[in-house]
């Protein structure tokens, strides 16, 4: 019976704790009271910063780089023909005259990786360098060797030699960034060193801007300066999320927009960098292009997604793997793909030898096709050529001709190669909306080739659809699917 009371008793008590915790809730705190909350939460997020930055700063370091530059005459990076007048060099004597060397001095950012020595940075910053010097945090300073670089991404990696332990940053994955999350950026903006700014991922996945070959930038509204090339930004748990690499302007200063290289993309080529001073790529053999909702209703697509094979290089890895002309490519090792710039990023940093799988529509059926990742051949041209969109006929303001063996001369075109040439756009009209130009050799209408222009008005009695059309048009090695629709 005790133990049946005294758990009555209790039993009894709880809601009257609980009556007593909600009035006591309600019972408005004082203001000062609320203040005072609100400041020591200012007060614990100013502390984290704080000490995120301290705990990267010493492996954060300055570099400065000396490269010898040839003037052709005159003042040092002059060149003016008139210095080299006998009338100068009476004043100024005869070392006045002719071409001299004379050094060229810049700067910027990086950081420590690993104990060894290994620092990133832009390939911007020490590109054709004679002498690169390192500043610690600590004010000690290095010579360090370049290792190795990849213009195509703008990173490179130097190396230092020191007895001593040297403080390291871990590298985070980019991957995991939300647009809105606080980072930080450490650097050497103007020279002021160690300098650091707070802001926000503005964006991600930012490409086309014209900066590198391979882009996919990390936007951040935090401050970024001549002089940030190379350092880190940081996330708020310490790690390296990117490489500070550009910042847009007007005036050559901070306008609130700058460029990061994703740190994951920068993992992929650091170990070669290391082991082999330079990138070796993949490459898959195609030219192609986003697919937009013209080119969808072509295709028979459901949605505007996808990459476009329009064209499939011969004795390539694409061709190999019997990846088509108007295959559209969805996925790459089952991962969805976004746009050109995507799935181009992603088939250079594979590995060339490895297989990879690639998920198509072809004809309206989904299909899954493995294709071994060739590599990528020297001399791979910049992404972006090719040609300007869409093209067809009167109603779209083009005139047209046959294709004869001696305008195929002129325009640079084989004898093996068939179709209709452009010889002119009509002001104002779609076509030169588009971008189509005279010498362009549409090869395909509506997906059927056509050698001449009779096959081509063939092909367009056929069309169920007189007001659009799809064309598949050539400029020099290249060729693209464009759709014109009528005004």
């Amino acid at each position: 019976m005790q133990s049946h009371t005294r758990l009555s008793s209790r039993s009894g008590l709880l809601p009257l704790l609980f009556f007593l915790s909600l009035l006591i809730a309600a019972v408005p705190r004082p203001a000062g009271a609320e203040a005072a909350d609100d400041i020591a939460l200012l007060d614990r997020s100013s502390r984290a910063f704080v000490n995120v930055v301290k705990a990267a700063q010493p492996a954060v370091v300055n570099i400065r780089v000396e490269k010898s530059v040839e003037s052709k005459g005159g003042f040092p990076g002059g060149g003016d023909e008139m210095f080299n007048n006998p009338f100068f060099e009476h004043f100024f004597g005869p070392q006045f005259r002719g071409p001299h060397r004379f050094q060229q001095q810049g700067q910027g950012s990086g950081f420590i990786i690993n104990r060894d020595g290994y620092i990133l940075t832009n390939n911007h910053v020490v590109e054709g360098a004679d002498t690169i010097t390192v500043r610690l945090s600590d004010e000690r300073e290095f010579k360090a060797k370049l290792v190795g670089s990849d213009p195509q991404t703008d990173v490179a990696m130097i190396k230092i030699q020191d007895s001593g332990k040297l403080p390291t940053l871990t590298l985070g994955n980019s991957d995991a960034l939300e647009v809105g999350e606080w980072v930080i950026a450490i650097g050497n903006p103007f020279g002021l060193n160690q300098t650091v700014t707070v802001g926000v991922v503005s964006a991600k996945g930012r490409n086309r801007v014209g900066i590198n070959e391979y882009e996919s930038f990390i936007q951040t509204d935090a401050a970024i300066n001549p002089g940030n090339s190379g350092g880190p930004l940081l996330n708020t748990h310490g790690e390296v999320i990117g490489i500070n690499s550009a910042l847009f302007s007007r005036t050559g200063g901070y306008m609130g927009i700058g460029f990061a290289i994703p740190i994951n993309m920068v993992k992929a080529i650091e170990d070669q960098l290391q082991k082999h001073g330079k990138v070796t790529r993949g490459w898959l053999g195609v030219a192609i292009q986003d697919v937009n909702e013209d080119l969808a209703k072509s295709f028979d697509l459901k949605q505007a997604k996808g990459i476009l094979v329009s064209e499939v290089q011969p004795d390539s890895p694409a061709s190999k793997a019997d990846l088509k002309q108007g295959d559209v490519i969805l996925r790459l090792n089952g991962a969805e793909l976004k746009d050109v710039s995507d799935l181009r990023n992603k088939v250079a940093l594979i590995t060339p030898g490895t297989t990879a799988t690639l998920t198509i529509i072809r004809a309206g059926r989904e299909k899954v096709i493995d294709v071994v990742i060739g590599e990528q051949p020297s001399g791979f041209g910049k992404a972006g050529g090719g040609l300007p969109p869409q093209g067809n006929l009167e109603q779209f303001g083009l005139n047209l001709q046959d294709l004869t063996p001696e305008l195929a001369q002129q325009l640079g075109y084989t004898a093996e190669q068939k179709g209709v040439v452009i010889s002119a756009v009509n002001p104002g009209s779609p076509a030169e909306t588009a971008g189509l130009q005279a010498g362009y050799l549409i090869e395909e209408v509506n997906k059927v080739g056509v050698a001449n222009l009779k096959e081509l008005q063939i092909v367009l009695k056929k069309s169920t659809q007189p007001k659009r059309i799809l064309l598949r048009v050539r400029s020099g090695n290249l060729s693209q699917y464009v759709v014109l629709v009528a005004q």
